[in-house]
């Protein structure tokens, strides 16, 4: 063993042995010694030695009397290459990115996140074809596949990189962090509620509130401020009201409705949904519903809603004047946000026009589509002249 290989080991041992300062340094510069004073020396400089370390040596047009740089570990050392492992095997294989909530795997073990499980299952709706997985196309459905909670728990152990102070930290404590700990999170003004719009970094809050000019405002320029926000608040609060003045009424129905999936019969088959028939206010009445309008090929398409329309199908003697909405229903998970439909019906106007059913996003209705059956809550007020 040569001088130099000899000097190295005895580095990277006082390196590695906590508690002995002092020969840490001896054997770190004995490192140092060797690379500059060995036979390969030359070449070795700026590289990495063995103790994980990199020298910033001085290149041929640097100040010779100028200190030597800082050594400074390297980023992508063992630690990191296990982690890009890591990301690799525990990754989604339909979008290759780690899953931030659950994860599903097929019977041979292929995991998929929850977005890109469900956006097959619809798909596959769409299409009137058999959901598969895309590496080993067994099939997949809900019944057939699983969650894998070690996988889960694995990724939540990952470190992920803050959005506002570019520091890691593992997935677990990372929303913790950027909501109520990071110095550089995004804030608002206490004084919000008075109008002022000022949002940035936590860490310069308190300045701005120190120099914050509308605590100083005169009470015209509030009232001015106030009465701007109030009224987007009373466009929330109008549903509310409206909705108790309906619970009011003296004839009220409910039931649960049940959409099944159906084809039509032109030459390019599109997805529908209807309910059987039901009694509500005793009336008979259908719903149905449909994919992006009837779309030609909604399969293509990554934005995807619901639309549905109510139909009397029994007969009546005079107008009958409701007012509707439709709910998720009591086992369901998807966000649905309320909205009051008013229509008159009769022997010649008993259809309503379809109305969009009024889902969050897109992500929300391809857990309708996924699904085998929709389950919604329907309400019909009548309204009494």
């Amino acid at each position: 063993m040569s001088s130099l290989e000899e000097r190295g080991d005895v580095g990277v041992a006082a390196v590695a042995t906590p508690g002995s300062s002092s020969s840490a340094g001896l054997g770190v510069g004995a490192v140092g010694a060797g690379l500059e004073a060995g036979p390969g020396g030359a070449g070795l400089v700026g590289g990495q030695d063995e103790a994980g370390l990199r020298r910033e040596g001085p290149g041929p047009e640097a100040d010779p009397d100028a200190p030597p740089k800082k050594r400074v570990r390297l980023q992508e050392g063992e630690a990191g290459k296990l982690e890009e492992r890591l990301y690799s095997v525990l990754c989604c294989t339909v979008c290759l990115d780690l899953p931030k909530a659950s994860v599903y795997q097929c019977t041979n073990g292929h995991l998929m996140c929850a977005g890109c499980f469900i956006h097959l299952l619809a798909d596959a709706r769409l299409k009137e074809e058999q959901a598969t997985c895309p590496n080993c196309r067994c099939e997949i459905s809900k019944s057939l596949c699983c969650r894998n909670l070690a996988v889960e728990k694995a990724v939540s152990e990952l470190p992920c990189e803050c959005g506002f102070c570019l520091k890691q930290f593992p997935r677990s404590v990372l929303e913790r962090h950027q909501k109520e700990e990071c110095q550089d999170r995004v804030t608002q003004c206490k004084y919000k509620r008075i109008g002022c719009p000022w949002q940035g970094p936590f860490h310069e809050l308190t300045v701005h509130e120190a120099e914050c000019c509308h605590p100083t405002k005169t009470g015209n320029e509030l009232m001015g401020i106030l009465d701007e926000m109030d009224q987007s608040h009373r466009k929330e609060m109008q549903l509310y009201n409206s909705i108790f003045s309906l619970l009011c009424f003296e004839k009220i129905g409910f039931t649960e409705v049940q959409f099944r999936p159906y084809r039509t019969d032109d030459f390019i088959t599109r997805l529908y949904y209807e309910t059987p028939r039901f009694t509500v206010l005793n009336q008979t009445w259908v719903l149905k519903a449909r994919v992006n309008d009837s779309e030609r090929n909604p399969n293509l398409s990554c934005k995807r809603t619901l639309s549905f329309q109510l139909i009397l199908k029994s007969k009546v003697n005079s107008a009958l004047e409701c007012s509707y909405l439709l709910l998720k229903g009591p086992y369901d998970d998807v966000k649905i946000k309320p909205v009051i439909y008013h229509y008159v019906f009769s022997n010649d106007t008993n259809e309503t026009d379809y109305m969009p059913l009024p889902i969050i996003d897109s992500v929300e209705c391809n857990k309708l589509l996924a699904a085998k059956n929709i389950n919604l809550r329907l309400f019909i007020f009548q309204i009494q002249k």
